[in-house]
Parts: structure tokens; C-alpha cells; sequence
């Protein structure tokens, strides 16, 4: 009896321990495929996976043939080939392409703006192509080539999921179509990059020449339906407005793209479906008792060196690469290099988010024209220049708090960390003197409703 209970509890024991486990993890152990329904997630531009199923792999002869090539490239597999093959094996797709896409936006000194709507068309691009890519996988099933002969020696552990189209490739097709739309000059280097990315796979064992080239073309069919979008977007439009006058109005020249309150949106029903509601007004006790108490703030070397990490060292397009340090971070924490189309829909929606809330955060600013602390109170001494558009609401406040949430909901365990930092970065803005207290409460509210329907929205979308 004791050894039957001692057994029992063992039993019971493991099944906890993988009850508890993040999905990714449970699904390793369990020796599950990888996200067999994926096929059919909720998709963004494309109308379902189902709408660009590849065609039938090869047949059985063609596979051999394959399987001979591959049996060849094994052979002669040198360091070289080892370097490219760990390189592209790193964490899912997604993450090569954004550190890629990242390091050109940084190249080009883009601003966030539009570094965000970039990051949001390639990321959607990736995501749908993958949706795709995993209907066709489970559609046809194909076996891994060491699967099927096990005299391959691969360079890399199979992956769980079926081999046609390969991920990695699809994953290429999508991104390099997608990033030469953005970044015309550099696209021969993208293809190159692109043909490395499939070529790695081919290298290592874990996929058939076949499933690279249906994986690309499948890549490039899905991103030019995103770039299509993109292109139609409003992104590309000029100002033709006028700066308006009049007490309490902002008052500086050349405001930070003004236009960008008018750009398509991903989740928002119009970028005001959310408007934050009309700021206190200039001469308002409110609004003296916020002047106050910026004047009165008693800087420390703490704050100071807390605003000013959030204002040059996480500011502007820093502020994406930061964000993109967490995600990668965490993708890698909860087993999810494995699982390209949930890493994939966690780059989407959270690019998708930051987009929606950055678009929303600009209609408010555009809408009211508030004046900043310092052009309304000379004896405000902000920390720092004091960013060149209205005050009202607070970038940091939309964007952190839209990020910090929409992480959270897909990082549960980190969330209180992660809101923790989006309350920091919103609340710097005051320890820096350039925001008054009810733009960074406006900014923070402005954010969390713009995650919060980008949340309600995943949560139907399949993939639970």
C-alpha cells in the first residue's frame, strides 16, 4: 500500500508540475505537435490561412531525391555552414527579422512614429504568414526528411510540427518583401538575407529545398497583401494645417507630424474612438495647483537620472528597441522560441498596439493644441528640451502604458513588472518638468483602453 501511494503521488506529482508549466514548455514534454490548430487563428489582412494554402508538396520519388541532396549538404557541413545555421536557429522567426528591421530603422534614424507602423506591417505580415503556413503544414502533414530516412544526421533537433512550407522560410518570404517596401535601397541585401534564412534549414537537415521555396513564395504572396494596406494607410499624406492661436494653445513651429492623427488605424474604429477629454483649462485653479506643483518638484539624482533614461536612452525610436528587448526576453522565458506562430502573434499585437495607441495619443494632442508647462509658465525649468508637439495627452503615458499592458496580458507572470515600468516612464515626464500631472493621467487612461480592446480582441481570435 505505501509504495502504490508512494507511486500514485509520483504520478500525481507530474501531473501538476506539467499542468503548471507555460504552454510551450507542457507541449515539449507531452511531445505534442506544435500548435496544430494554428491554421485556423484570426488573421489581420490575409482572410484566413485556408486562403493561401500552398500547393501539395512533392511526390515520394521527388522527396527521395531531396532527402539525397540533403544526405550531400551533410556531408560537407563546416563551420561556415554551422555559423548560419545557429544564427538563423536563434529564438522563433520573428525575432531575427525585428532585430534586422530594428538595426535598419536605427541606420535611418527614423522616428518612433514611423518606425512603429513599420514594425506593425512586417510583424502582421510574418503573423498572417504563418497562420497560413500552419494550414498548410497540418493540411498535408509532410514529415520531417530525418523522419522519414534516419540515416540524415541533422544539425538540429526536428522541430514538432510538420515540414511543408518550412516556417523559417515563410517567415523570410514575408519579411523581406515587407522590408524592402519600407527600406527600397537595401532590398538586395533583405533577398539575400531572405535566401540565407531558408538556407539555413536546408543545411541543418530539418527541411526539404521544396518546403524553402513554398514557404518563400507563400512569404511574399501574404506581404503583398500587407503591403497594399500599408500603402493606402495614410502614412505618406503631408500636413496642409495651420497652427491655431489663443491663450493656452501651444505655441511652438514645426509640430511632430500632425498628419499622424489621421492615419489608418489596426483595432481603433477611428483614431478618436478613445478621445481623451478636454484638459483642464489654462487659467484654471486645476491647472495652476499642476504648475505648482512642477515648480515645487524636489529634483534628486534618483529622478533626474530616471528621466532622463526614459527621455534619451528609452526615448524616441530607443523607446521601440527597449520594448523589443523585453518581448525578445520573454519570448525566450516562456518556451515560446519554439512555437513561431504564438511568438509571431505576440510581435503583432503588441507593435499592433503600440501603433493604435501612438495613432490615438496624436489625435488628443492635434485635437486640443495644449499649451506645454514651460510655454504657459517661464519659471518651470524642464530637465530637458521639452519634445516639439502638444502636451496633451502624454506619449509616454499612451505608449508605455498601452505596451506595458498589452505584455502583460501576453507575459502574465512579469505583468505587475512590466506595469510598473510603464508607470515610471509616465511619471518621469513630470520628474522632468515637461508634462503637467493630468497629461500623463490622460496618457496612461488613453493607453490602457486602446490595450485593453487589442486584448479583448486576442482573446477571440483562436488561439487560447
Amino acid at each position: 500500500m505505501k509504495t502504490r501511494f508512494a507511486v500514485t503521488s509520483v504520478l500525481l506529482s507530474g501531473l501538476c508540475a506539467l499542468l503548471l508549466m507555460p504552454k510551450a514548455l507542457a507541449q515539449q514534454v507531452a511531445g505534442d505537435r506544435i500548435e496544430p490548430k494554428a491554421g485556423t487563428w484570426k488573421t489581420w489582412v490575409i482572410s484566413s490561412g485556408r486562403e493561401f494554402r500552398a500547393a501539395p508538396p512533392p511526390n515520394e520519388a521527388a522527396t527521395a531525391a531531396e532527402i539525397d541532396e540533403l544526405k550531400s549538404l551533410a556531408d560537407k557541413r563546416d563551420a561556415a555552414a554551422r555559423a548560419l545555421i545557429a544564427y538563423w536557429n536563434v529564438g522563433p522567426p520573428s525575432y531575427r527579422w525585428h532585430e534586422i528591421a530594428l538595426s535598419e530603422a536605427m541606420r535611418d534614424n527614423l522616428s518612433w512614429n514611423f518606425s512603429i507602423r513599420h514594425f506593425a506591417l512586417l510583424h502582421v505580415a510574418i503573423y498572417d504568414a504563418l497562420v497560413a503556413a500552419w494550414d498548410s503544414k497540418y493540411e498535408y502533414g509532410r514529415k520531417r526528411p530525418s523522419e522519414v530516412d534516419d540515416k540524415l544526421m541533422t544539425a538540429l533537433p526536428n522541430p514538432r510540427s510538420p515540414a511543408y512550407p518550412a516556417e523559417h522560410a515563410v517567415a523570410a518570404g514575408a519579411a523581406v518583401e515587407v522590408l524592402s517596401y519600407i527600406f527600397p535601397d537595401r532590398a538586395s541585401a533583405f533577398a539575400a538575407k531572405g535566401e540565407e534564412a531558408g538556407r539555413s534549414r536546408v543545411l541543418a537537415g530539418v527541411q526539404y529545398p521544396s518546403d524553402i521555396s513554398a514557404g518563400l513564395e507563400l512569404g511574399r504572396r501574404v506581404a503583398a497583401r500587407v503591403i497594399e494596406r500599408g500603402k493606402a494607410d495614410g502614412s505618406d499624406a503631408k500636413w496642409t494645417g495651420s497652427i491655431p492661436t489663443g491663450p493656452g494653445k501651444w505655441n511652438g513651429t514645426n509640430p511632430i507630424l500632425p498628419q499622424m492623427a489621421a492615419w489608418k488605424t489596426w483595432v481603433l474604429t477611428s483614431a478618436s474612438e478613445f478621445r481623451s477629454p478636454p484638459p483642464l483649462a489654462h487659467d484654471s485653479p486645476e491647472k495652476a495647483a499642476e504648475l505648482t506643483e512642477l515648480k515645487t518638484f524636489q529634483r534628486t539624482p534618483k529622478t533626474n537620472s530616471a528621466a532622463n533614461f526614459w527621455e534619451y536612452a528609452v526615448g524616441g525610436l530607443r523607446a521601440h528597441q527597449y520594448w523589443s528587448g523585453q518581448i525578445g526576453r520573454l519570448i525566450l522565458e516562456y518556451r515560446l522560441d519554439d512555437n513561431p506562430p504564438l511568438a509571431a502573434r505576440a510581435y503583432a499585437l503588441q507593435n499592433i498596439t503600440s501603433l493604435d495607441a501612438g495613432i490615438a495619443c496624436w489625435d488628443g494632442k492635434y485635437a486640443y493644441w495644449a499649451i506645454r508647462p514651460f510655454q504657459l509658465d517661464p519659471e518651470v525649468k524642464p530637465l530637458f528640451p521639452t519634445p516639439n508637439h502638444p502636451s496633451y495627452p502624454a506619449a509616454h503615458g499612451c505608449l508605455s502604458t498601452a505596451t506595458g499592458a498589452i505584455l502583460g496580458y501576453l507575459f502574465p507572470r512579469d505583468a505587475a513588472t512590466l506595469a510598473a515600468l510603464a508607470q515610471e516612464a509616465n511619471e518621469s515626464r513630470i520628474w522632468a518638468g515637461i508634462h503637467y500631472r493630468s497629461d500623463t493621467v490622460a496618457g496612461a487612461a488613453l493607453g490602457r483602453a486602446v490595450a485593453n480592446k487589442v486584448i479583448d480582441g486576442a482573446r477571440k481570435d483562436g488561439s487560447q
